[in-house]
């Protein structure tokens, strides 16, 4: 009986000494918060603080816990292009911001990056609050000059790329140079609050782009932009975007699609409860002319409201601005309508005929409220449909002519 009890106290001790060193490790890693003024960055917006950034970076990193980044009130110049490489030790890392951070004046420090801010190969960042400040105004002016052939591109604010499990939160993008956030190759980003703006005019600076990444929720944000609100590209599935106003801007738009050969398609995208206000286009599914394996199914538009946009829906599988007649061979299989609003309405179709394409589409394809008079008033005008009140309309190919089409392609896709 004695020697039950006293390996019984051994064994008591030893669990009682594990866990007060766990609970030692969780709480020292809890407490691990990388403050970027104390790692020697300087508010003002004169004094580069990248290096600081970095050193902040590789200490969260390298935690074996969660740890936290911390950009404190205060204008902060980010003077060169950041890249915050992966994959970390421990994590999650959470980096907030009650500041500023902003790019150079000058374009041309960065204005030949592919990005300013870019995250690679992470896992487990949220990065919420603050405001990002890209200064591309000079960079529009250039590129809306009769110099434009001298401009750099332009480097996109903030980019996740071939990461997962991202947040971003709060986050105010202000006149990027180009695309203001973007997630390419990514896994699972939810998207919630965030506020992008820049002037009408500034071109190719799309608000949220979405390209070869899956589990992507964009919520309760506002885009005002001079390119599209979201845009969503190849490679893409299993897309929530819900409660965005949109305006000024190019819309909402999938694609394009089809640039290259072999290229994974967009599938299973939801927009719901979005607002487009004075918007050059409201919803768009863009192509490609020309032979692809890339598709568009499964494509849902709901509760969609549009405000004055002047051209409310836009299916082209024949976007091919250097040539003349090529082919659309982009499918696009599945595209559902529900209870959408616009103050004015048209839907423009173009593609090519005797393919599987939305060309082949009549108002007898439609589930929706057409009466018989309606539908042959359409007929006479298959490629640009108006009418003031669709409730549902349910754009679905016949099966038949996509294993044909398939054929001809040479690859099958599924409707």
């Amino acid at each position: 009986m004695a020697a039950f009890n006293s390996s019984s106290a051994l064994f008591f001790f030893f669990i009682f000494f594990f866990f007060l060193v766990h609970r030692y490790l969780v709480s020292a890693a809890t407490a691990a918060k990388y403050d970027v003024v104390a790692l020697g960055a300087v508010p003002g917006g004169k004094a580069g603080i990248s290096e600081a950034l970095l050193r902040a970076w590789e200490s969260a990193c390298g935690s074996p816990g969660p740890s936290t980044i911390y950009v404190p009130s205060g204008r902060f110049l980010v003077e060169k292009p950041v890249e915050f490489a992966g994959p970390c030790q421990g994590g999650p890392i959470g980096i907030r911001i009650d500041g500023s951070l902003v790019a150079p004046s000058n374009y041309t420090a960065i204005g030949s990056s592919y990005s300013w801010l870019s995250f690679q190969r992470v896992s487990g960042v949220s990065i919420s609050g603050g405001i990002l400040d890209g200064q591309g105004s000079g960079l529009w002016k250039c590129k809306n000059s009769s110099a434009a052939t001298n401009c750099p591109s332009g480097a996109m604010s903030l980019l996740f790329s071939n990461s997962k499990n991202i947040i971003i939160s709060r986050l105010t993008s202000l006149n990027s140079q180009m695309f203001h956030i973007v997630m390419d190759g990514c896994q699972d980003v939810r998207v919630h609050g965030v506020k992008v703006f820049a002037d009408g005019m500034s071109p190719n600076t799309d608000g949220i782009h979405v390209q070869d990444s899956t589990g992507v929720t964009i919520t309760s944000s506002r885009v005002a932009t001079g390119d599209d609100c979201v845009s969503i590209t190849q490679g893409s599935s299993d897309v929530w975007v819900e409660d965005v106003m949109c305006g000024p801007g190019h819309g909402i738009s999938i694609g394009s699609l089809g640039k290259r050969l072999e290229e994974e398609g967009v599938e299973n995208v939801t927009v719901t409860s979005v607002t487009l206000t004075e918007t050059t286009n409201g919803v768009r599914i863009k192509a490609w002319g020309r032979p692809s394996s890339g598709f568009a199914r499964n494509i849902r538009f709901q509760n969609v409201v549009m405000n004055n946009v002047e051209n409310p829906i836009i299916i082209d599988q024949n976007y091919c601005p250097d040539n003349i007649n090529c082919p659309g061979q982009v499918c696009i299989p599945q595209l559902y309508w529900r209870h959408n609003r616009a103050t004015t309405f048209s839907v423009q179709l173009k593609s090519t005929p005797n393919l599987f394409s939305v060309a082949q589409i009549t108002p007898q394809s439609f589930t929706g409220f057409w009466s018989e008079d309606q539908q042959r008033n359409l007929s006479k005008h298959p490629r640009d449909i108006s009418h003031p009140g669709w409730d549902e309309v349910r754009l679905q190919h016949h099966e038949s002519m996509h294993r044909n089409t398939a054929r001809e392609r040479g690859a099958h896709v599924q409707g």
